[in-house]
């Protein structure tokens, strides 16, 4: 088998070629894909902090020093929870909500551009695929000891 013919070889290289484009279309709205991808799945009553780091595939170390950025750019703020003060919330600044409106704008306009191009049989497969996929790869993880491994879909 060639490893162009591999799932994780065209997994990474599509995800490469969206990352690098996000991160140019991201620039043009002064920020970027990382911070972007946060202020998209921050909902409006705000999102505990420790939930970020799995959908974005990040450390805590990364994304820690991400949302501070993030705090000293005055797109988000933290608000400890007020039963549990262990729990932090993050939640948007009206400049991280604008710039918000912003950036999902960016995703719709993407998908508009690559649906046309492709069948709703092609999409359902896809995602059929993509799924299937991810839960391998969390029963290997999980196989080999570590059981932080979750379907991020099921948020």
């Amino acid at each position: 088998m060639k490893i162009q013919d591999t799932v994780d070889y065209q997994v990474r290289a599509t995800l490469f070629a969206m990352r690098r484009m996000y991160n140019l279309l991201a620039s043009e709205q002064g920020t970027t894909q990382g911070v972007a991808y946060v202020l998209i799945h921050v909902p409006k009553e705000g999102i505990e902090a420790t939930r970020i780091a799995p959908m974005m595939g990040m450390g805590a170390t990364s994304l820690s020093r991400l949302l501070k950025n993030m705090e000293d750019d005055e797109l988000i703020y933290r608000r400890k929870d007020n039963q549990d003060k262990r729990k932090v919330f993050i939640h948007l600044t009206e400049k991280g909500s604008q710039l918000r409106k912003k950036v999902r704008q960016v995703v719709i306009d993407f998908n508009q551009k690559i649906f046309p191009h492709i069948t709703d049989e092609e999409i359902k497969g896809f995602v059929k695929v993509c799924s299937m996929v991810r839960k391998q790869v969390c029963d290997e993880i999980n196989r080999l000891g570590v059981d932080d491994c979750r379907d991020i879909t099921a948020e």
